[in-house]
């Protein structure tokens, strides 16, 4: 089903060129709309506060400040803004430091442009999607703090379902409960897992055994 308005994207790289490729085959797709792009990491802080877009796709590299600061500024000042970084490599600080900064998605630059927009959609929708290697290293490397207070089985069900990409209403039409509910119970696992975003739970969820890459 198509959404009834376009998704508003800010692009965020220090390369006119790869800002403009971008560009022009995300404009492919009606269902996007591009309505900004920055430079570096403290225009992007700007141009977001002023755009107010639905999603940024963040280049990690950049002058004057680099991605990582730039997406923690953004989801701190706009947390209802969700950010993609999107980068060259797969350097495992940035890897890290990008989802520790809050965001919802990391690809690589060689994804194909339906790649792209499916993650941006998916980043829309508040689903969590992370190239397939990024995940496995982010796996293997995550630690989180000890566990506060037992999951419910309820929780434990939520859990799972975020890590296999689910939005909080897909959640809450599988489990035949309001979103209101969902995001309850999202709010309330995070808490006793001591974790600050959803992409952080799929990650648990997938060092844990509770959901599998494939």
């Amino acid at each position: 089903m198509t959404d009834p308005h376009p998704v508003r994207v800010l692009l965020v790289d220090d390369h006119a060129v790869v800002r403009q490729g971008l560009r022009l085959f995300l404009g492919l797709d009606p269902s996007l709309e591009v309505v900004g792009e920055a430079a570096n990491g403290e225009e992007a802080l700007a141009e977001a506060g002023r755009l107010r877009p639905d999603v940024v796709v963040m280049d990690l590299m950049m002058p004057v400040m680099d991605g990582i600061q730039a997406t923690r500024a953004i989801r701190r000042s706009l947390p209802d803004t969700e950010v993609i970084a999107l980068t060259s490599t797969l350097e495992e600080h940035k890897v890290n430091g990008a989802i520790d900064a809050g965001a919802m998605g990391y690809m690589l630059k060689d994804a194909s442009s339906d790649t792209l927009a499916e993650a941006i959609h998916a980043a829309a929708r508040g689903e969590v999607r992370l190239h397939p290697e990024a995940a496995r290293r982010l796996v293997r490397d995550f630690r989180s703090p000890e566990m506060r207070e037992s999951l419910t089985p309820k929780e434990v069900i939520v859990l799972q379902l975020i890590a296999r990409g689910y939005s909080n209403r897909d959640i809450a039409a599988d489990q035949n409960v309001t979103e209101a509910t969902v995001k309850t119970h999202v709010s309330r696992l995070l808490s006793k897992l001591g974790l600050e975003s959803r992409t952080q739970a799929a990650l648990y969820a997938l060092r844990h055994g509770l959901a599998s890459l494939e």
